[in-house]
C-alpha cells in the first residue's frame, strides 16, 4: 500500500524524472517533478512534502555540485525540517560529506540501485514523520507550558440542580456528541466541559481549550487551523493549530456567541468536512474531534437577529447543558466555603478561620452576579485581609451592613430561584411546556404566566 507521502523530484533531465516517477509511484501518494529549482519554494508553501530529490547540478557544462548545495541552504533555511537526497553522478566522500553539513540527510549516485534508493526515501520519509512529530510537540508543550499556571476547582455542590448537571454531563460524556454549555459569566462552564472530558473515551489524549471570543478576525484561522512559514510577514516558522492539536481528543470553544459571522462560516466549513487546511498550505489535514463549546449568550436569540448562524448552531448542539447560576442552588454555598475556606486559609497560613451566622447568611442572600468566580474572590480577599479569626459581613461585602444587603437582595433571589426553576423544568422536558408544568407540579397556564413574566 503507497504511502500517504508526497515526493518531489527536482533534475534538469526528464528521462531521470520519469524514471524516478516510475518507481516510485507505487509506494508514495503523490509524485511532482520539475525540471528547475526556481519553483522548489513556491512548491514548498502550496504543500506538505515529505521528501526532495534534488540534483546538483543544472547548468550544462557544471559538474561542482555547487548549485545543489545553494539550493539545499535555501530550502533548509525556508523549513529547516525538510528532508533533502541529493543526486549526484561524482559521489565522493569530500562531496558527500559537504553535502551532510548543509542539510541534506543522505544522496544517491547516478546509476542508482532501484532497491537501495527505495531504503534510502523509506528512511528518509519517516525522518521527515519523525521531525514533524518533534514540531507537533514542541506546540503542544507551548499550550501545556500555558496550562501549568491554571489551577482548576472542582465541581462543588449537593444541590438537586447541580446533580442534575452533573448526570446530564455524564451522559454526554459515553458519546462523541458535539456539546453546548450555557450559563452566566463564572458559573464554572469549562469545569464542566472538563468533566465529560475526563469521563469519555477520550481522556487519554488532550483536551485544548480556546477562548474564542479574544481572537482577531486575522489570528483566528491561524490559531485554529495553523499556519506554514511565510504564509504572512510574521510567520517565521510552521505554527500548529489548535484543531490538528486537539485531534483525537477534546475541542473547547469558549464565548462561542462572540464569533463573527465570516468566523463562523470558517469554523462550520472545518467541523463539517473535518478537515483543516493551515494557512498558507493547499494540504488539507484530517482532524478528530469532539467538541464541547460554552457560551453566556443567547445563541436563540442572536439566530433571530442574524448575528450566529442556525447551521452552525445545530452543529455545535447535539446536546446543551444549562449550568445554573450561584444564586439558583445557595444550598452549595456552605460547601463552596468551606472548600475556598480550606484553600486559601492554607494558601495565607490562615488554618482555623470561623465564619459568624450573619456572615454565612450575607453570603446566601448575596445576589453573586459573577457567580463562583466572583464568590471565589469574595472569599480569598476576606481571608487575606482578615486579622480576627472570625469572618464577618464586613469581611466580605465591605461596609455594607447586613440589614440593608437583605432588603437589597432577598427579593432579587427570589425571582432568580423561580426564573432559573423554569428553565431548567423546560430543558428536562424538552422544551414541552406540559411535560414542565407536570415536573414543577404546577398548571400549565399558571406556567405560562410566569414564563411571560420572567421573559422565557
Amino acid at each position: 500500500m503507497a504511502k500517504p507521502g508526497k515526493i518531489l523530484i527536482v533534475d534538469d533531465n526528464r528521462t531521470i524524472l520519469d524514471s524516478l516517477e516510475q518507481l516510485l509511484k507505487f509506494d508514495y501518494r503523490e509524485i511532482t517533478t520539475r525540471t528547475s529549482p526556481d519553483g522548489i519554494i513556491p512548491e514548498l508553501k502550496r504543500n506538505d512534502v515529505d521528501v526532495i530529490l534534488l540534483d546538483m547540478n543544472f547548468t550544462p557544462g557544471i559538474t561542482t555540485g555547487e548549485e545543489g548545495m545553494i539550493w539545499t541552504r535555501k530550502i533548509m533555511k525556508y523549513d529547516p525540517q525538510a528532508v533533502i537526497i541529493l543526486i549526484t553522478a561524482y559521489g565522493d566522500i569530500e562531496l558527500a560529506v559537504k553535502a551532510i553539513k548543509e542539510g541534506a540527510i543522505d544522496f544517491i549516485v547516478k546509476p542508482w540501485d532501484p532497491e537501495k534508493l527505495l531504503a534510502t526515501i523509506r528512511s528518509a520519509y519517516e525522518l521527515r514523520q519523525s521531525r514533524l512529530e518533534i514540531r507537533n510537540l514542541r506546540g503542544r508543550h507551548c499550550l501545556y507550558t500555558d496550562e501549568i499556571g491554571k489551577q482548576f476547582d472542582p465541581i462543588i455542590g449537593k444541590s438537586e440542580a447541580i446533580k442534575e448537571v452533573l448526570r446530564t454531563a455524564q451522559k454526554a460524556a459515553e458519546s462523541d456528541a458535539n456539546i453546548l454549555i450555557t450559563g452566566e459569566n463564572g458559573t464554572g462552564k469549562e469545569l464542566f466541559a472538563r468533566e465529560i472530558h475526563n469521563h469519555s473515551t477520550r481522556a487519554g489524549e488532550d483536551f485544548i481549550g480556546v477562548d474564542v471570543g479574544s481572537l482577531t478576525e486575522s489570528l483566528f484561522e491561524s490559531e485554529m487551523f495553523g499556519h506554514k512559514k511565510g504564509a504572512f510577514t510574521d510567520a517565521k516558522e510552521d505554527r500548529i493549530g489548535r484543531f490538528e492539536i486537539a485531534s483525537g481528543g477534546t475541542l473547547f470553544l469558549d464565548e462561542i456567541g462572540n464569533l463573527s459571522v465570516s468566523l463562523q462560516s470558517k469554523l462550520l466549513r472545518a467541523l463539517e468536512e473535518k478537515m483543516i487546511i493551515p494557512v498558507g498550505s493547499n494540504s488539507p489535514l484530517n482532524v478528530d474531534i469532539r467538541l464541547i463549546c460554552a457560551t453566556n449568550r443567547n445563541l436563540q436569540e442572536m439566530m433571530k437577529n442574524h448575528t450566529f448562524r442556525e447551521d452552525l448552531y445545530f452543529r455545535i448542539n447535539t446536546l446543551q447543558i444549562i449550568i445554573p447560576p450561584l444564586r439558583s442552588r445557595t444550598e452549595d454555598i456552605p460547601y463552596l466555603l468551606d472548600y475556598f475556606l480550606d484553600k486559601f486559609g492554607h494558601k495565607y497560613r490562615k488554618q482555623h478561620l470561623q465564619v459568624n451566622s450573619e456572615g454565612l447568611e450575607s453570603l446566601m442572600i448575596y445576589h453573586w452576579p459573577g457567580n463562583i468566580r466572583e464568590f471565589k474572590h469574595t472569599v480569598e480577599k476576606a481571608v487575606l485581609m482578615n486579622e480576627s479569626g472570625i469572618l464577618t459581613c464586613e469581611d466580605f461585602f465591605g461596609n455594607t451592613g447586613f440589614d440593608s444587603m437583605k432588603g437589597a437582595y432577598a427579593h432579587l433571589r427570589l425571582d432568580d430561584v423561580e426564573r432559573n426553576t423554569i428553565r431548567q423544568a423546560l430543558v428536562n422536558a424538552g422544551g414541552n411546556i406540559s411535560r414542565a408544568a407536570k415536573i414543577l407540579d404546577i398548571s400549565r397556564t399558571t406556567l405560562y404566566s410566569k414564563m411571560v413574566k420572567h421573559g422565557i
